[in-house]
């Protein structure tokens, strides 16, 4: 059964909660969204779900932990076939380890029935106070001029003072994607919004996360600036791992070593999200901060092309990147000379 609303939101919330359905989904009158969400985020969820009811949206919102204690295993069927009569749908819900499969299930049902989703997994309201207060019309022209760049090129350096230094080589056959914020039917994105990506042909050299790393390990250990995870890369796939905390390269080498694909490089991107400034220790918001990130594992090869798979996926973030597409410099220092 989808929740009833029992709380009300406050006014905090509801200015990045009205860009997310106002700007962001472009939700109508008449539409209906779906809402899954859980008892940590909830407040969050019903402030979206208030910004589309008052375009005269129909939402059912639904609280994961009303279906079981997770982390689960499968998506709540109900909720999946809630999502197969929706138009719209938001993920609003903190990850728990293992269930990245449930994420990609309900993915699944979205690309198949052409919903427009805002995914915003651990979204906090920090974020709803910085990332989600961005001028995403702003991000999105910013967004075609980096895209239309990157699809040119052959050929992308990024470096860092931390010690980063990496190409990725990129194949005309693996498409790159836009997920600025404003989400359309052709391919669900992230909210706050704000990077282009694709999955590279092949790429090498060493990246060091002085930012953050993603999915469950991002609210477990937070920000590494003073703790740089070193990664060393040999056509797309990691040859060592070192960091200072054991625990955490313990855990990301485990978590990268779960199938034959998962240590593999499957997203290259570029943050544009110009108006965040700092990392803040979440992923979802951490990501699009300009400069670049790289994940391993699924290469969303139902998007970009790519005819290679992994049940898992993990980003990692640097800070204050200089990038050159081919011999075009585009960034310096974290700011975008374009």
């Amino acid at each position: 059964m989808a929740y009833q609303r029992d709380v009300l939101t406050d006014d905090e919330l509801m200015q990045g909660a009205y860009n997310a359905v106002n700007v962001c989904l472009k939700v109508q009158q008449g539409e209906k969204v779906t809402l899954i969400t859980d008892e940590q985020t909830h407040d969050i969820a019903v402030s979206i779900q208030l910004e589309a009811e008052k375009v005269g949206a129909v939402c059912n919102l639904f609280v994961l932990e009303h279906f079981g204690k997770r982390p689960h295993t499968e998506m709540p069927e109900a909720i999946l076939d809630d999502l197969r009569t929706s138009q719209v749908s938001v993920y609003a819900a903190w990850g728990q380890p293992g269930e990245l499969r449930t994420r990609m299930q309900m993915t699944k049902v979205v690309g198949e029935h052409g919903l427009r989703h805002g995914h915003m997994i651990n979204v906090s309201r920090q974020i709803m106070n910085e990332g989600m207060r961005a001028d995403f019309n702003e991000v999105d022209r910013l967004s075609r001029k980096v895209i239309d760049l990157a699809r040119k090129g052959k050929r992308i350096r990024a470096t860092t003072p931390a010690g980063t230094d990496i190409t990725g080589e990129f194949s005309p056959s693996l498409k790159w994607l836009k997920t600025s914020g404003i989400i359309t039917a052709e391919k669900w994105g992230n909210l706050p919004g704000g990077e282009v990506l694709t999955a590279p042909r092949n790429v090498n050299g060493t990246y060091v996360v002085d930012g953050v790393v993603g999915d469950y390990l991002c609210s477990k250990y937070g920000l590494m600036d003073s703790s740089p995870l070193t990664i060393t890369i040999r056509d797309s796939r990691i040859v060592t791992a070192v960091c200072s905390n054991k625990e955490l390269e313990k855990e990301f080498w485990d978590y990268t070593h779960t199938d034959r694909n998962s240590d593999r490089v499957g997203e290259f991107a570029i943050g544009t999200n110009i108006h965040l400034r700092h990392v803040i220790g979440q992923i979802l918001q951490d990501e699009k901060i300009p400069g670049v990130h790289i994940a391993f594992g699924h290469p969303y090869a139902e998007h970009t092309g790519a005819d290679w798979s992994s049940s898992t996926h993990i980003d990692v973030v640097g800070t204050k990147f200089d990038i050159w597409i081919d011999d075009h410099r585009i960034m310096k220092s974290g700011e975008f000379l374009i």
